[in-house]
């Protein structure tokens, strides 16, 4: 497909995009993760973000949404796996892929659809894909020779390598990128002609929303303008080297190349139902399969790409790369086990930042943990529900002529604002998955609530039976933790809902459009009754001395 023609098919496909939108459908995905080992921190930070950014879309009122996730399970590392852990390949799949359902479900992963790529209705559409792809004439037999790196599962050029050497002098070659080693390989197998899109992909490369951050948009399109990287790519291989894999339709001696095969799991998920994915999650060791490969894949089809590619950076662990060598891969249930699911939530949201590596410290997080759930929120929620200040237990009825009277002061006015503006604010961040931006916005404001409720000494107020005060008092505290909690319930849903059942809240009133009108800005606004169960929002972490 030329350049012009992708244009042309773009126009074609903006009507059916808009119709879409009127439907109010919204798809997000995040990779496949491959079984070549136990799920670690960094699988469960790029679920994270997808569940918070499918969580926000359904909180704005989109009702069609559908997140997929699943696990890649065909390829060389697949085979070499299996063998290793003395079972057959389904078998050993079987076992991993589970680990990740298991685990993705004890943090509230609130995916729609588990996709595996040994699934049969997977099989059928990497068939049909590969069809479109031959009968386009973007497929065509050839020899390849060249370095092939068998962790990476891909064959890379010359300026891709760096040199290693071994303590006893002698030399060998690595990727450039990801440091493992490669071999030289000759081999028959099938070409797309990735050569031919650089158009295309340019094209859509320059729309800002195509991937973000910016910089790993700029380093697609330095990668896609060198022709010299920009070559033809293999994407079959031969069957006696790598069997565990979906035959080449008409060519039962080769299996397809396990990146082809799993991209694909995109569709068949989708169907044709909400084509293209709104928003896809990567890290950034996948971004060249996802920013070049899946987009000329998908022209090449007939199909649009996706509309946004989102490109995480990566964990290291007290400042050092996270590897298994060094024996300090984080172990997900660990952290479950020492935060609670709410707890390792947060923490991956509050510190991940997209542009840049984070930086995994059990002290740290134990650090914000402490101070930012248990301290600036449960222990707010604590003191205003509390039997000392509330004895009645009761959200208090808004009261304008008392707001006046006793909520203007600079810090109530400051809290005030701080709470007007939370919702649009946070949104802006929300939308464009900044999560770390969206909770420094929400901690402001509890710091802000924190220092109000401090400020009007409560439980003075109790003993001195100023009631109306009190009741103002409690009631904009009350208001403020209304807000936060839902606009946090992408981030940590179970506790969010722990935080607004205490007040209260029924579950149809926790939407983003509940937010507003805030209670100042309603002439009548009830008195409620708090929920009975007796909360700890979160508990404090104590580290060993």
């Amino acid at each position: 497909m030329t350049f012009i023609k992708y244009a042309v098919l773009c126009m074609r496909l903006s009507q059916f995009s808009v119709s879409l939108r009127q439907k109010s459908t919204y798809f997000i995905t995040t990779p496949i993760f491959y079984v070549n080992a136990s799920p670690h921190i960094g699988h469960v930070y790029t679920a994270v973000i997808a569940d918070a950014a499918h969580r926000f879309q359904k909180l704005l009122g989109c009702q069609g949404t559908l997140f997929s996730t699943g696990t890649d399970e065909h390829g060389i590392k697949i085979q070499e796996a299996a063998a290793q852990a003395g079972s057959a390949p389904l078998q050993y799949c079987n076992r991993v892929s589970q680990q990740y359902r298991t685990l993705f479900q004890s943090l509230g992963i609130d995916y729609t659809d588990f996709v595996r790529t040994t699934e049969e209705r997977h099989v059928t559409e990497v068939q049909k894909f590969w069809n479109l792809l031959e009968s386009g004439g973007h497929i065509y037999p050839g020899k390849y020779c060249g370095w092939y790196c068998t962790p990476d599962e891909a064959f890379l050029s010359e300026n891709q390598l760096a040199e290693r050497q071994e303590p006893d002098g002698r030399t060998y070659k690595v990727s450039a990128e990801s440091g493992h080693r490669v071999e030289w390989t000759e081999e028959e197998n099938l070409m797309f002609r990735l050569s031919c899109f650089q158009g295309d992909l340019l094209h859509w490369l320059r729309n800002e929303q195509s991937v973000y951050p910016e910089k790993f948009r700029h380093r697609l399109i330095d990668f896609v303008s060198n022709a010299e990287l920009l070559h033809d790519v293999s994407v079959s291989r031969p069957k006696e080297r790598v069997h565990w894999g979906i035959p080449v339709p008409g060519a039962p001696h080769q299996t397809i190349y396990v990146w082809l095969d799993a991209l694909v799991s995109y569709i068949t998920v989708a169907q044709s139902h909400c084509w293209p994915p709104d928003l896809q999650i990567v890290g950034k060791d996948i971004l060249k399969f996802h920013g070049v490969y899946w987009p000329a894949f998908l022209i090449a089809a007939g199909l649009e790409p996706p509309r946004s590619l989102l490109c995480h950076s990566h964990w290291t662990v007290d400042g050092e790369k996270m590897s298994k060598s060094k024996g300090n891969v984080v172990d997900p249930w660990d952290c479950i086990s020492k935060y609670t699911e709410s707890g390792l939530r947060y923490f991956l949201l509050r510190e991940g930042v997209a542009h840049s590596d984070g930086n995994y410290s059990e002290t740290k997080a134990i650090r914000i943990l402490n101070s930012e759930l248990a301290d600036s929120l449960g222990n707010l929620l604590n003191r205003c529900s509390g039997a000392t200040v509330n004895p009645g237990q009761i959200f208090p009825q808004f009261c304008n002529d008392s707001f006046i009277k006793y909520c203007s002061s600079s810090e109530a006015s400051s809290l005030v604002e701080s709470v007007s503006a939370l919702p649009d604010v946070v949104r802006q961040h929300f939308e464009v998955c900044n999560f770390y931006k969206g909770i420094d916005s929400v901690l402001a404001t509890l710091h802000a609530a924190n220092r109000f409720f401090e400020s009007k000494k409560p439980w003075e107020l109790r003993k001195k039976q100023e009631s109306a005060h009190l009741n103002a008092v409690l009631h904009l505290t009350m208001e403020t933790l209304r807000v936060c909690g839902i606009v946090l319930q992408p981030i940590v849903p179970r506790l969010s809902d722990m935080l607004l059942s205490k007040l209260g809240i029924p579950q149809h009133q926790r939407m983003w459009g509940d937010i507003r009108p805030f209670s100042w800005e309603q002439e009548k606004l009830q008195e409620a009754s708090l929920g009975t169960e007796k909360v700890t929002l979160y508990k404090r972490i104590l580290q060993a001395k």
